[in-house]
């Protein structure tokens, strides 16, 4: 198993593309527009190259694209065939049977499929056997598990951020909160509604107590903590980024270029919303009263606190807040709407309901969700929404700016569809993924035009989650660890197999240690000032290659349960079978199986067995769903 250099480059030739602009800092693609816009098709064909020739003929069929009646087609068809259509551009066939149902298992679940399980569905004959296979899976405890995960990232619930702590009780609290929301089916609607509104004394016993103090801001002016409070809010559940910017000056002169709402907007109105939280306190009780930390969180409005938003201050985080002639006050009003509390009504009981009742929050929602599932979001960055360049029917009239989403129409329908399943997260799920947009083939005949990317006429690969990589690699090679959650997150009081079911991305309870570093080669981020990226590395390739997750997962002796130990005795052709189908969820072709089976027989039976298994792993179609 030793491998030349030019291999890491064969796996992952992307990764030498130069270095990036500094503009904006580290997180500068939050804030600009389009940051993928051309690069999934790079990686795209990229990925694709090194895998070469894979498709097949499918035993049971694989359903190829007919002439299609758009008004016979649901929203995302309708839109994406017709605007294909429209354009002249042809779409890629769909996907067979082997691609499908491991892009859909992983997409949903975090997880491979199991052999059998795709043997199965390969040889069904039913015509609705995709949407039976959907239903499957969406009923799984593995799709909370994944989902957890991303809602976990998106309401970032993690245990030491740079203002707060959360501690290992407080995160344990949050992800229990997130994954009984999923597994119990609340409206996303209503999830926003309680994080926002939330009140209690004790963020460990009450999970959604976690999700404001990430807002809290020490040792400033109580007015930087309600400004962070309704920028987190609206950046979360509006995709509304910008306003991080308002609340410190103008728009005009700052977002000129970057959004033509933010440009038109001004600081008092950026204050009118902070000033909905102007009336909430948040409280930290230390766990024992001999030290400091650690603390869990309370918030309570506190009824004792009389005045609004107070322009008195000239120190914190942002720039002095003065009075404006007589005017030392700002009362809560709703930007987009201009709606006030009314006489006793609780200040976040509003903003809520204005939140979830604005058509920002649906749209951010499905764009969150449709960027995971297509590989380029609808709005780009999904934080970046512009509100001002939403509407089909009203394009904006501004010189020089256009409609911001790949395809505004069905932005504004497929949201109008998630409002009508009553924000149903695992509806939007089940119609984005048997779209037939989303079968789609990722391969491309003829040639392809990176022009054609907003109009999603192919499917985009999307590089593995590390938690993902690291559960395939358990899952397929059956060698289970064992990670004792308690020593971390007392409330849990369990072991546990999976990375995906971690609290948070950084909670392997070897922190530091090798699982850790491995995670950590994949960019899953921190849930504070990393993000989870997807990109490829040099640090990835050489996890793959050397890392002992997995190398003693290739043995071939040892322990009954290892792949390769279970299956050493069939015969040569059987074998080669057995691994493909096991690891990458496919047949070998006809040139892989000939050089497979020359493998076998050029050494020590066994020894030439497990670099058959750590060549396979080292495959790029195993680190992405294609």
């Amino acid at each position: 198993m030793r491998v030349a250099v030019p291999l890491i480059v064969a796996l992952f030739p992307w990764i030498c593309a130069g270095q990036e602009c500094s503009f904006f800092g580290p997180l500068r693609e939050r804030m600009l527009e389009g940051g993928k816009v051309g690069r999934v098709s790079e990686v795209t064909a990229r990925v694709l190259g090194r895998m070469g020739e894979t498709r097949m003929f499918v035993p049971g069929g694989s359903r190829t694209n007919a002439q299609y009646q758009l008004d016979e087609l649901g929203t995302i068809d309708r839109h994406i065939y017709g605007t294909l259509q429209a354009r002249g551009v042809a779409a890629a066939p769909r996907t067979d049977d082997y691609e499908f149902i491991r892009r859909v298992t992983l997409d949903l679940t975090g997880r491979v499929p199991l052999p059998e399980r795709v043997t199965s569905f390969v040889a069904d004959t039913r015509a609705n056997k995709r949407e039976l296979l959907v239903d499957e899976l969406l009923a799984k405890p593995e799709w909370v598990d994944k989902w957890t995960m991303f809602y976990g990232d998106l309401f970032k619930n993690n245990s030491v951020n740079t203002n707060i702590r959360r501690d290992g009780d407080g995160v344990a609290a949050f992800y229990k909160w997130i994954g009984d929301a999923l597994r119990t089916g609340k409206p996303y609607s209503t999830m926003a509604t309680e994080l926002i509104t939330a009140r209690g004394t004790n963020s460990y016993e009450q999970g959604e107590l976690n999700f404001l103090p990430g807002s809290f801001q020490p040792m400033v002016p109580l007015q930087d903590t309600y400004d962070q409070a309704a920028v987190d809010v609206v950046r979360t559940f509006m995709g509304l980024g910008h306003l991080n910017c308002i609340l410190c000056h103008n728009g005009r002169g700052h977002l000129d270029t970057l959004s033509l709402w933010g440009k038109n907007t001004v600081r008092t109105q950026g204050w009118g919303m902070a000033s909905f939280f102007s009336r909430t306190t948040m409280s930290r009780t230390a766990v024992n009263s001999t030290v400091a930390v650690p603390y869990y969180w309370g918030i309570a409005t506190n009824p004792a606190i009389r005045n609004d938003y107070t322009l008195n201050t000239t120190t914190g985080n942002r720039p002095a807040r003065n009075p404006i002639g007589t005017q030392t006050t700002v009362a809560p009003t709703y930007l987009f709407t201009g709606a006030k509390p009314a006489a006793g009504e609780d200040y976040r009981t509003v903003f809520a309901r204005e939140v979830v009742a604005d058509p920002l929050f649906s749209k951010a929602a499905v764009n969150y969700v449709w960027e995971h599932f297509f590989g380029l979001a609808l709005v780009t960055p999904t934080d970046g929404i512009d509100p001002e360049r939403l509407d089909p029917d009203k394009p904006p009239t501004d010189d020089g700016w256009t409609l911001q989403p790949t395809n505004a129409a069905l932005l504004r329908d497929l949201a109008a569809d998630f409002v009508a399943a009553k924000y149903d997260v695992k509806k939007l799920m089940r119609q984005m993924v048997l779209s037939d947009a989303y079968q789609m083939s990722s391969r491309y005949p003829g040639t392809w035009d990176p022009n054609w990317e907003p109009l999603y006429a192919r499917h985009f690969v999307r590089r593995l989650w590390g938690e993902e990589v690291h559960d395939a690699l358990v899952q397929t090679s059956g060698l289970t660890p064992s990670y004792d959650l308690n020593r971390t997150y007392p409330g849990l009081s369990r072991t546990e197999a999976w990375a995906m079911r971690n609290p948070e991305p950084l909670s392997t309870p070897d922190r530091g240690g090798a699982v850790s570093r491995f995670l950590d080669a994949f960019l899953r981020g921190n849930r504070d000032d990393e993000e989870r990226k997807t990109e490829g590395s040099i640090s990835q390739a050489l996890a793959m290659m050397n890392d002992s997750l997995v190398l003693t997962r290739i043995r071939g002796t040892g322990n009954a349960n290892l792949l390769l130990q279970k299956n050493l005795s069939k015969a040569d052709d059987e074998l080669v079978n057995t691994l493909f189908l096991t690891v990458l969820s496919r047949v070998p072709t006809e040139t892989e199986k000939t050089a497979a089976l020359a493998q076998l027989k050029a050494g020590t039976r066994t020894a030439q067995a497990e670099d058959l298994l750590w060549s396979l792993y080292n495959k790029v179609d195993f680190l992405f769903s294609y």
